[in-house]
């Protein structure tokens, strides 16, 4: 029996040696190519590393802390009390800053989801569609302390918009001066600079709808607005969640705009998060509750962002 087995591990024992330089030399290889693939994304960990994940943790300690924004030795360690302070009674954080930067993300993101998909939709039965997209596209190109001086001076009482408005017979509208419509004059503003954008995508997501859907519906004798309803929009989801969460996003974050506008007031109707960070950080020297309060607009960011997800999944919508 013992030498019944002795030949089958003699023809064995050669097998593996031959198959062990092989696969010691893949291994090799394998690990050749993971280490050049890391000297190459090397850069990129750096910046990432650097520019994010150490102010990411720098921000994350300071929330939990005191700090006037001089030494590093000065950082006083007070735990949670910036987030209750930002949570206090008698606090402006909850109302009016961030309901007012929800309501500022809000309304752009209606505007111009709505506007874009109405300008879209024109563009794609036009002629020269290359020159329409240029010219809605040029807000974006200008610098937002450009677009909100001319819509200041278009604001003012003897302004563009109100020239307008004495021409058709009514009385001028105190735009930015008024606590009931300096936010939603600010948010038409930016909602028109946040335009072209949208358009673009919209417009490419209009291209990629399959033609022979529209003759279908023509066959039917379906008529326009059915077939913008049933075609048009089903079809433009993807590209619609796209531009509802980048608007959000952006809405969400808005600082520059608002303050060469209107500096948060009248009073503070048009304080929003970002602008409170800044005056906190900056004008207060209070870093801490700063940072405390750029954690609260992340997590408010993170759960409209996976709200609007979860919202265009259920419809249908793999994003």
């Amino acid at each position: 029996m013992v030498n019944a087995l002795v030949p089958e591990a003699a023809e064995r024992t050669p097998r593996a040696r031959a198959a062990g330089p092989a696969v010691d030399g893949r291994t090799r290889h394998r690990r050749r190519q993971t280490v050049v693939a890391y000297l190459f994304l090397a850069p990129v960990l750096l910046f990432f590393a650097v520019f994010l994940v150490l102010p990411l943790g720098f921000a994350l300690l300071l929330s939990m802390s005191h700090w006037s924004g001089f030494a590093l030795r000065d950082i006083e360690p007070v735990g949670p009390d910036n987030f209750s302070r930002l949570f206090a009674d008698g606090s402006t954080f909850l109302t009016p800053v961030l309901t007012n930067t929800l309501l500022f993300a809000l309304g752009t993101v209606a505007l111009a989801l709505t506007g874009s998909v109405l300008v879209a939709t024109c563009i794609d039965k036009l002629r020269f569609q290359g020159l329409w997209r240029t010219l809605y596209f040029l807000p974006i190109v200008t610098t937002v302390v450009a677009v909100g001086n001319v819509w200041k001076y278009m604001y003012e009482p003897g302004g563009l918009v109100n020239g307008v408005l004495n021409a058709v017979g009514l009385d001028s509208v105190a735009f930015l001066a008024d606590p009931h419509t300096a936010l939603p004059s600010v948010v038409v503003v930016q909602a028109w600079a946040s335009l072209g954008s949208a358009v673009l995508v919209l417009t490419a997501g209009l291209k990629s709808v399959p033609e022979s859907y529209y003759e279908a519906a023509a066959l039917d004798g379906a008529g326009p607005v059915t077939v913008f309803w049933k075609i048009t929009l089903p079809l433009l989801r993807p590209s619609l969640l796209f531009v509802c969460v980048t608007q959000f996003l952006t809405g969400l974050q808005s600082f520059a705009l608002i303050i060469v506008m209107t500096k948060g007031g009248p009073g503070d109707a048009t304080d929003v998060a970002a602008l409170e960070m800044y005056r906190l950080a900056f004008g207060y020297g209070d870093w801490g509750t700063a940072s405390a309060a750029a954690f609260v607009l992340f997590v408010v960011v993170l759960a409209v962002t996976l709200a609007q997800l979860w919202w265009f999944r259920r419809k249908g919508e793999d994003a």
